[in-house]
């Protein structure tokens, strides 16, 4: 991966591309756009994107076939694949991880949920980062590769929600997260959910992570957050 993680954006509606490209410079990528089919071969082959953030509905043909493409050719397979489009049928999606697509967002998404899926795939696909993909505080051990958690060696099932709330207090650790911040990147900016949805949804993952649930601590009128030392007090 490049030192600057690149992302090509493949999209054609103009709108969604300058909210893509202003939000993921901010993050710290570096981008280029394109919104014709034909052109994203020959520009990942020049570009050398790290992910490519694939519309399956362009106006010269079908981002199915590009997927397949870019999964098939030599110079680009190693290319992550996150496929974005309107639409969410199961087929699609099957057909879309059937061709070799990292993952499947559908639209509408949040864009801050997105970019905590970019990191992830980079993450899987990173080979030198594989050191930060296990990462133990105390008694709690969590492989953000596989999606597997473990408190005191035995393993501890999470919901997928659970696992994505869990990972985004882990890599915001020491830092308080409020409830919104939270409903915004976990849960997508799209959905209308209320405040005690967090508050649940917390209760619920400290239960499941039993003595390990001490280090998610609860700051007193604002929200979250992780203690990364298990012997912090807390809020």
């Amino acid at each position: 991966m490049s030192q600057t993680p690149r992302v090509l954006i493949v999209e054609d509606e103009p709108d969604l591309v300058r909210l893509l490209e202003f939000n993921l410079h901010e993050a710290g990528f570096e981008t280029r756009s394109v919104g014709r089919a034909t052109e994203v071969l020959k520009l990942a082959t020049v570009f050398e994107p790290d992910v490519v953030l694939l519309d399956l509905m362009l106006p010269d043909g079908s981002g199915t076939d590009v997927c397949r493409a870019l999964k098939s050719g030599a110079a680009t397979r190693q290319i992550s694949v996150i496929i974005v489009t309107a639409r969410g049928e199961e087929i699609d999606r099957v057909v879309g991880f059937e061709l070799g697509a990292d993952d499947y967002v559908t639209k509408p998404f949040s864009v801050r949920e997105l970019i905590l899926r970019i990191r992830a795939v980079l993450r899987r696909s990173d080979p030198e980062g594989t050191a930060e993909d296990v990462i133990t505080f105390g008694r709690l051990k969590v492989d953000l590769t596989a999606h597997r958690v473990y408190v005191d060696g035995a393993e501890v099932v999470l919901t997928a929600l659970e696992f994505r709330l869990l990972s985004t207090l882990i890599d915001r650790r020491n830092r308080v997260q409020s409830r919104d911040a939270l409903l915004a990147d976990v849960w997508g900016l799209q959905m209308h959910v209320e405040t005690r949805t967090v508050d649940t949804h917390i209760k619920r993952l400290r239960e499941k992570l039993g003595v390990a649930g001490e280090y998610i601590h609860t700051v007193r009128g604002v929200g979250y957050r992780f203690a990364s030392d298990p012997s912090d007090p807390g809020g």
